[in-house]
């Protein structure tokens, strides 16, 4: 069996074989500190973020799209691997996606998780590549095509010709970033501290980056930093758009970096083809027509473009014996 799992900062997605994409959950793992045991990971793990008492600890384990936590990495992994494919004594071939920035330290830590959950094999993919072939686009033409993956933890953005990776650039600025950038809006605006859980949810219900005009609103509650009480307050995308528009703005001078540093003849493919956005950022309401009227090129959003990463190693184990460059054997680690 084969398994593609892109192991993100705020979801790891796993595809199998030919059945595409299996499993969409959290990065998130519960652990008891007293009975020093993982009691939950993922969805269940996610319902519990701020709401366990001091025994049990609720973390991430991933920070920046990279392991920060090693121990509760290779567990998370172990216990996604064994619900897709239950408790069947085989070790598969493991394609890990990871950031185009990482180090080798950092990509040695993804490789011994790997090796730790029970794979075979395995092999590293660099997300672009990944998000691009997901996407549904022929990588292996010479023709250039370019890709802005948002996720979590880190923006990718890359120029990929002949199944190479021409230009490059990874941002840790993405969706974590915004969440927090809500929180502390929300907190010196209306002094209603929120959590970041809180934050994503309006953000995904009432962000407008192009053209807010107040008509979009979520009703969230928090604390009231100067009473202390729990307060219920209404935002809208105005607020949003406040809160979060620099990021959204670091993103895009990212996109214009990669443009600077692009061949020209690729250049004119992209102006041709258009951007790619994928990842779960793309969803950002109205940023395909806010990045298409700066750069001044047709964004276009992947279908499904949360899976796209994910969808992306199905192809890439068709490619194993080309290995195409952002794509490694890690033998070396074994």
């Amino acid at each position: 069996m084969d398994i593609g799992i892109d192991l993100g900062t705020a979801n790891v997605l796993i595809a199998v074989g030919n059945k595409g994409v299996v499993l969409n959950e959290p990065s998130v793992v519960a652990f008891n500190k007293k009975t020093n045991e993982v009691i939950a990971v993922g969805n269940d793990a996610y319902k519990m973020i701020g709401r366990t008492p001091d025994h049990i600890t609720v973390v991430r384990p991933l920070s920046d799209g990279v392991i920060s936590d090693h121990k509760m990495t290779e567990k998370m992994i172990m216990a996604f691997i064994e619900k897709v494919t239950g408790k069947q004594l085989f070790m598969p071939n493991i394609i890990m996606c990871i950031p185009s920035s990482i180090t080798d330290v950092e990509s040695r830590a993804v490789v011994e998780a790997a090796k730790i959950a029970g794979a075979r094999q395995v092999y590293l993919i660099e997300e672009p590549v990944a998000a691009l072939m997901g996407a549904g686009v022929d990588i292996s033409s010479p023709n250039g095509n370019m890709v802005v993956d948002i996720g979590g933890g880190t923006t990718d953005i890359a120029v990929i010709s002949m199944n190479g990776v021409v230009v490059k650039l990874s941002m840790k600025m993405a969706g974590e970033k915004m969440d927090k950038a809500i929180v502390k809006y929300v907190g010196n605006r209306y002094r209603v501290l929120i959590g970041e859980k809180t934050a994503e949810t309006a953000k995904m219900a009432a962000a407008d980056v192009f053209s807010p005009d107040g008509s979009r609103k979520v009703l969230i509650k928090g604390r009231h930093l100067v009473r202390g009480l729990p307060e219920k307050i209404e935002v809208n995308d105005y607020d949003i758009y406040e809160a979060i528009i620099d990021c959204v703005r670091e993103i895009i001078d990212g996109a214009k970096n990669v443009f600077e540093r692009t061949p020209p003849e690729l250049a004119g493919d992209i102006y041709r083809n258009g951007i790619y956005l994928t990842g779960g950022g793309a969803l950002l309401y109205g940023l395909d027509r806010l990045m298409t009227s700066e750069l001044g090129v047709k964004c276009n959003i992947a279908e499904d473009p949360m899976s796209c990463v994910a969808k992306g190693t199905k192809y890439a184990f068709r490619n194993i014996d080309k290995l195409l460059d952002g794509f490694e054997h890690v033998s070396m680690y074994k």
